[in-house]
This record gives C-alpha cells, structure tokens and sequence, in this order.
C-alpha cells in the first residue's frame, strides 16, 4: 500500500529547499507519495514575527544553511532578489508582495494537478542553486517550468483570471499545516504527527516503515 505524505513548503525557506533532494531520493526509492502543499513564509504569514525574534535568529539561519548545503553537498545561494519584499534594516514587511505571492500561487496550481513536487523542485533550484542572476527576469522560472512538464505563461494567464481559486488552496494548506501541529517549514505530516526540518526525514522514514513502507 501506497504511504502518504503532506509536505509543507515555503520558497523563502533555505530548509525547505534543502529538504527537496532527500524527499525526491524517498519518492524515487520507497512506496511513497509525497504531497507538496506550499505556503506563504512566516514573514507573510506573521508579518511581526521577525521583529520580535531575537536578532541572532537571522543570523544562525544564514550560517547554518550554508554549511548544510555544503555538508549535503547541493548548490546553494540565498535568491536574489528575495522572494519576500523586506526592509532588512527594519524587517517591516511590504504591503505588496508580487514575488512570492506568484511563487505560492503557481505550486497551488501544480498541486491541484498533482504535480507540485516535481514543479517545486525545478523552480527552486532557480531561486536557491546560484546559478541564475534574477531569477524574476528573463526566462529563468519558464524554462524550469518546462522541464518539469509545464506552461508557465498558461499558469500565470490562469491564475490572473481566478487568483481566488489559488489563495483558498493555500491558505487550506496554512490551515492544514497548523493542524499538523507546527507552524515552521518545512513540516512533514503523517498521520497527525508533524515531523519539523530537513533534518527529521531520517525520523519520518522510520515512522513510515514501522507503518509497512516499503522500497519500490
């Protein structure tokens, strides 16, 4: 039997995008579906959240990212630009949020199609694999698209005619991911038990297998 798992991500998360490779590597490997459900980050989510964290938090995340790249060895630079308008020096939060507002929109979409993993991995790598300068210009976000099976202009010409559609799908997702008992990403989720980081997927397979998963 095919075990199932929700997967909830943000594109602004360095941990999200590291968790990536090891969750298609269990895709690929065991019985297991992976349902990738993105929300918005903390920072849209709880626009106080990061003036009222300590300002080492900031800090330790862009230290601790790095090297968990550099010691899973997967390309790695923070996006440029961010994918959340934010003045650094105040962290107030822009009321207008086109970047990751479009981001989070085009895997709701994906996800309604059942295929938000493998769209979410290609335009990843775009934001976060520092191989791209902009990855808002050019056709940077279309071709990754492409290769992952999909129309990026189709997508956004559809999500422009309904955006609601798109906003319920998140924020069900947000409140899905609350319920799932925590509010971090990313959060894995089987059977209402959260399981929190990149660095809890050796702990989910262990809760998967003692609940019959099994290598395809």
């Amino acid at each position: 039997m095919t075990l199932s798992v929700d997967l909830f991500f943000s594109f602004r998360s360095p941990y999200s995008y590291l968790a990536l490779p090891k969750t298609l590597k269990l895709v690929e490997e065991y019985d297991l579906a992976v349902n990738l459900r993105p929300v918005y980050p903390i920072a849209v989510r709880v626009p106080g959240f990061f003036k009222k964290a300590s300002p080492q938090f900031a800090r330790y995340i862009v230290l601790d990212s790095r090297r968990v790249a550099e010691h899973e060895g997967i390309p790695f630079r923070f996006p440029r630009p961010d994918p959340i308008v934010q003045d650094m020096t105040t962290l107030e939060i822009a009321a207008e949020q086109p970047y990751i507002h479009r981001l989070t929109r085009l895997a709701a979409m994906a996800q309604l199609d059942g295929r938000s993993l493998a769209f979410t991995d290609a335009i990843a790598r775009v934001l976060w694999d520092g191989s791209v300068k902009g990855w808002n210009e050019g056709d940077h976000l279309a071709r990754a698209a492409e290769k992952a099976g999909f129309d990026l202009a189709a997508m956004d010409a559809a999500i422009s005619a309904d955006p609601d559609r798109y906003e319920q799908v998140i924020t069900e997702n947000e409140k899905d991911h609350a319920a799932s008992g925590h509010w971090g990403v990313p959060t894995f989720a089987f059977e209402n038990e959260p399981f929190f980081g990149q660095d809890r997927i050796d702990l989910l397979v262990w809760r998967l297998q003692s609940k019959g998963l099994t290598k395809k």
